[in-house]
């Protein structure tokens, strides 16, 4: 292991970096840490995953594998994730027998949105009402509460717009209890004795959705990236726009919050805080996200140093990276139905564009399979998105 004497948990480079999960947010870190001279081994449960095609070795066993765990403690001087279900007991093998900076207590937090948006309301900053739900008796009085314009969501396993329902004044409330309890499997069976196994959100009639990117190190150091304007489709982000076509105090209102929420839960690594903007500028805090995030793909080329780069040097103990805009920017999502139109655009990509594939095999529909970063102005990369034709709906 190569460690500072003088700085502990400073790893210099030639250090080898484990990575829990092998997707494309661990293949983007690997990439910006071979720059800085360090070695990777990635723990996954598919082979040939995206990071392990640029990492050194490849352990392949399934996340909850104790025994994979240790293996990838033995073979690392230092881990981190790159995504936040991870379970439990293989977090607690980790902390135990390795060095996980980020350590498993954010974890614990953002893996269930009730205890996450009581931890966001606790760094003072604001939240989306909600409540807690354990039966369709219960579903009913939030919606009346909410008055029949809110989301039904799961506490936990969520992501790109899965497990949600809209609760509108038409909705069948019997048939949507129905259709939560299936979509749980084994969960509903342990309904009755989950404390809180649901949540509902109100819908917030927001103007636009945003977000940070803010790493704090082990130093106690914190930076963040610009805030970002994101725009989704059906609950898949779509493109993320830098910086935001926001009002200068609404942007430094994002900045204070997403920080703050960082020394708030003491987190180490890189955060990214989502939130709504409303017509009157108030900053709702909407998720977190405790790991790089699709969101800051952009600062690869458009700032002085890269959300990958930052959380590096924020779990290695190195310094902090200045976050300097180099250039407006636009990133947009390339997903499984983009890519055959992507095939016939590659030789009209413009000049000022950056293409990023993720090496995984099969292009499913809705599947990440990369992104393009346009490095111009906001007006002409957005009119070169229409334009193109690979995002048409």
């Amino acid at each position: 292991m190569q460690q500072l004497q003088t700085e502990p948990h400073v790893f210099l480079p030639g250090s080898t970096i484990g990575i829990l999960g092998g997707g494309q947010l661990g293949r983007m870190t690997i990439l910006a840490g071979r720059a800085l001279g360090y070695r990777f081994v990635v723990l996954d449960p598919v082979a040939d995953a995206p990071a392990a095609q640029v990492a050194d070795r490849q352990i392949i066993a399934p996340y909850d594998n104790r025994t994979a765990a240790r293996e990838l403690a033995e073979a690392a001087d230092v881990i981190t994730y790159e995504f936040e279900n991870v379970d439990a007991a293989v977090a607690a093998v980790l902390e135990r027998e390795s060095v996980v900076p980020q350590g498993s207590a954010l974890l614990h937090t953002t893996q269930h949105r009730l205890r996450e948006k009581r931890a966001i309301q606790a760094t003072g900053a604001a939240v989306t009402e909600f409540c807690a739900v354990r039966s369709e008796r219960e579903l009913v009085d939030a919606a009346e509460k909410f008055q029949w314009d809110a989301f039904l969501k799961t506490t936990t396993g969520g992501y790109d717009g899965k497990g949600q329902w809209r609760i509108t004044p038409e909705a069948d409330v019997s048939a949507m209890w129905a259709d939560v309890l299936a979509h749980l499997g084994s969960l509903a069976a342990k309904a009755d004795s989950e404390p809180e196994p649901l949540i509902v959100e109100r819908r917030v009639p927001f103007v636009c959705e945003i977000s940070v990117v803010v790493a704090r190190s082990t130093r106690g150091e914190i930076r963040s990236l610009p805030v970002v304007e994101n725009i989704h489709r059906n609950g898949i982000l779509h493109q993320s726009i830098v910086p935001a076509r926001i009002p200068p105090e609404v942007a430094l209102k994002a900045l204070a919050a997403a920080e703050n929420i960082a020394l708030g839960l003491n987190m180490v690594g890189t955060l990214a805080v989502e939130m709504f903007v409303t017509a009157d500028g108030e900053v709702l805090v909407n998720e977190l996200a405790p790991r790089p995030h699709n969101s800051g793909h952009w600062s690869i080329e458009a700032s002085v140093t890269s959300q990958f780069e930052q959380h590096l040097r924020a779990i290695l103990g190195l310094p902090l990276g200045d976050t300097t805009l180099l250039t407006p920017v636009v990133m947009v999502n390339l997903l499984g139905q983009h890519v055959e139109r992507l095939d016939h655009w590659l030789e009209r990509l413009p000049t000022w564009a950056k293409l990023h594939l993720y090496g995984k095999a099969d292009a499913k529909q809705n599947r990440k399979m990369g992104h393009i970063t346009l490095l111009n102005s906001i007006e002409q990369a957005l009119d070169w998105t229409e334009k193109s034709a690979i995002w048409t709906p």
